[in-house]
């Protein structure tokens, strides 16, 4: 028994001490973790009657949240432990690094240590002060830390029109002190001339923050608004002037130009590690999406020291700012509100480019909405208009492929004339207006406008004649018609910053009658208005594919794709689409103006659930350009045109574009 005590004794005076540098770096681990709590446990007891566990992780809390705190890094500096006179004191170096709103900030600092006995043994503790949070910090002093906002870029038209700008708006205000005594007088009709309901307007005056004497934001309202007069004369209601961005096209770009809006908990996860918080605005769609990074700067930011009586005492990081880039695009807004006025009030979408440098002019939709509701502040009522809206004013259609109708049978023809599978001479003669290659298609027939018993490719193209094209497209056969798309771009991305839909074929199980009904842009082909565009910029550059531009600072013509067809090609169909609007019989004759000669393609897209449907969708086409010196290619879609003439509907709203854009 002796024995066992005396071994008993001799174990534990020969056990390993506690070492302070474990216990420093069981300290930084749980500080780079900012496990503040477990951190509290490891001070010693005189710093725990300086300051409550409640308040030092409150503090490390909020100073770390305040300046936007990340990648945090504590380390144990590699030194000797210094003892001071004693062996239960330690002073140890520690370094530390973070990245902040204002930049990084580093520091080296020591760390004294006491030797303190526990319950069972003995624990080396932390001799805490203010001065670890920052080695500046005093007791009493506070953290300033203040983020600069860069000045976000304007997005500009090629002519340096603002598209998207940072203009001022009225911010209509509420002082809760000066409603009056029954409220809802005041409530109730500025939330009938803000399109909100009072509802909106009470949850704002009621925030935690709002005292009696605060102007309490309710919405913006654009400085052109004659609202405005009204919600002033309302008792409580004040109007000062607040930065805001516009977008001066309104409903005729929206989503060309998109909006921006406050950054969510998405868009945070999204764009984790770039910089942005819960208070900065980010491009939500459009251009302002598409362009974020050019244009959104860089915040700037400075944190401070301040002492009890808020003076600087120490400067710890500093960032200056950053304004975002303006960016030049090729848009020409007057040509964009020059399409819009002709689309507003149908379904439908329209691209105009340059056909000579493939540079985008407009990019147009109906119906649209107004972007500046988003950065006015919206309201849950017209969040909820726009929901359930059946025609879909959010929709971006311009980005969407679509069945392009005859408008493809330029691109059949060429597709036909390089393979040496149609001779443009070569007449093609076929009683009445239906047409079916034999007994194997059931009873469906290919079906055209026109029963013009004998045509060739001039005649094909002016009556547009579907039979023509049918045929072509089966005297081709499959792999050539495909391979003949693919040189056109069918199945690529369209190079261009912006993401549009692929054009696609679906070549993939293709039958003989859908080949046939390709052959005249029916069948399973989608192209967007785009693309149906830049697909008739080889009839006017020697055979190449022009590739889009929507950026102004590039400006040589970009080339998609080389030699697609030949200058003999070119030739032949350039003057076929010339007569589609210069003859009496064209189908797009209604556009010929002798001092704007143009010249184009129209087309009619049946959307049919089935063969045997008869009240299928139809969609109305027209593409058409200015052939003395080519400057403006409009292409325009617009839905449901059945029983409105077809694509006759809209000749004369293309014919209206160029009348207003070229002097005559």
């Amino acid at each position: 028994m002796l024995l066992a005590s005396f071994c008993f004794i001799l174990l534990t005076g020969c056990s390993e001490p506690p070492k302070p540098e474990d216990t420093l770096k069981k300290y930084t681990a749980l500080w780079q973790k900012n496990d503040f709590e477990n951190m509290y446990e490891m001070l010693d007891s005189e710093s725990k009657k300086k300051i409550s566990k409640e308040d030092f992780v409150k503090r490390y809390s909020d100073i770390y949240g305040g300046i936007e705190a990340e990648n945090l890094e504590v380390e144990l500096k590699p030194s000797k432990d210094k003892k001071e006179g004693e062996s239960e004191k330690a002073s140890l170096s520690y370094s530390v690094k973070m990245d902040t709103l204002a930049g990084p900030i580093e520091y080296t600092h020591q760390m004294k240590m006491n030797l303190e006995e526990t319950k069972d043994s003995e624990a080396w503790k932390m001799q805490w002060n203010t001065s670890h949070i920052f080695p500046e910090m005093e007791e009493g002093d506070r953290i300033s830390a203040s983020s600069i906002s860069p000045k976000r870029g304007e997005i500009l038209d090629r002519e340096g029109n603002p598209l998207a700008f940072n203009g001022t708006a009225y911010e209509v205000t509420i002082v809760p002190q000066e409603l009056p005594k029954d409220e809802s007088k005041t409530i109730e009709p500025l939330a009938k001339i803000l399109g909100m309901t009072p509802e909106e307007i009470q949850e704002k005056i009621d925030q935690p923050w709002v005292k009696p004497d605060y102007g309490v934001p309710i919405k913006k309202m654009e400085t052109d608004n004659p609202k405005i007069h009204d919600a002033v004369k309302l008792e409580g209601v004040k109007s000062p002037k607040s930065e805001t961005r516009i977008y001066p096209l309104k409903e005729a770009a929206a989503h060309l130009t998109g909006y921006i809006g406050p950054v969510s908990a998405d868009d945070l996860k999204r764009l984790k590690g770039k910089g942005y918080t819960t208070q900065d605005w980010v491009g939500k769609a459009g251009l302002e999406q598409v362009y974020e990074e050019q244009l959104r700067g860089k915040s700037g930011g400075i944190i401070k020291i301040l002492t009890s009586d808020k003076e600087e005492k120490a400067v710890l990081a500093e960032k200056e700012v950053v304004n975002g880039e303006d960016v030049k695009t090729t848009i020409k807004a007057q040509v964009q509100q020059s399409i819009y006025s002709q689309l507003k009030g149908d379904v439908g979408t329209s691209s105009a480019i340059h056909p000579k440098t493939g540079e985008v002019l407009a990019l147009v939709n109906s119906p649209s909405y107004n972007p500046n509701e988003y950065t006015l502040g919206i309201s849950g009522e017209t969040r909820k208009k726009w929901a359930n809206d059946p025609k879909n004013p959010k929709m971006n259609r311009f980005k969407y492929t679509y069945a392009p109708g005859s408008t493809l049978k330029p691109v059949t023809a060429a597709i036909g004339l390089e393979n040496g599978t149609l001779d443009p001479n070569d007449v093609m003669k076929v009683n009445g207006k239906t047409w079916k290659k034999g007994e194997s298609w059931g009873n469906y027939h290919v079906t055209r406008v026109s029963a013009v018993p004998s045509v060739n490719l001039e005649k094909a193209l002016i009556y547009s004649d579907n039979i023509y094209f049918a045929q072509e497209a089966l005297d081709l056969g499959q792999e050539q018609f495909v391979s003949g798309l693919k040189k056109f771009g069918f199945g690529e991305e369209v190079p261009v910053s912006f993401p549009f839909e692929k054009s696609t074929m679906g070549e993939e199980g293709m039958t003989e009658v859908q080949l046939a009904d390709s052959g005249y842009g029916q069948g399973k082909i989608q192209m967007s208005a785009l693309h149906v565009g830049l697909s008739y910029t080889p009839f006017l550059n020697n055979g190449n594919l022009l590739a889009p531009k929507l950026d102004q600072s590039k400006t040589d013509p970009a080339i998609w794709k080389e030699n697609v067809i030949s200058p003999e090609t070119v030739k032949i169909i350039r003057e076929d689409l010339t007569k589609v609007v210069t003859s009496s019989n064209g189908t797009a004759h209604e556009a010929y103006m002798p001092k704007l000669p143009l010249a184009g393609k129209t087309g009619t897209a049946e959307l049919k659930k089935s063969k045997e449907d008869k009240n299928g969708m139809e969609l109305g086409w027209f593409v058409a350009y200015n052939t003395e010196d080519p400057s403006l290619l409009v292409t325009m879609m617009i839905e449901d045109v059945k029983g409105r003439g077809g694509s006759h509907y809209l000749v004369p709203k293309v014919k209206k574009v160029f009348e207003e854009n070229f002097s005559q």
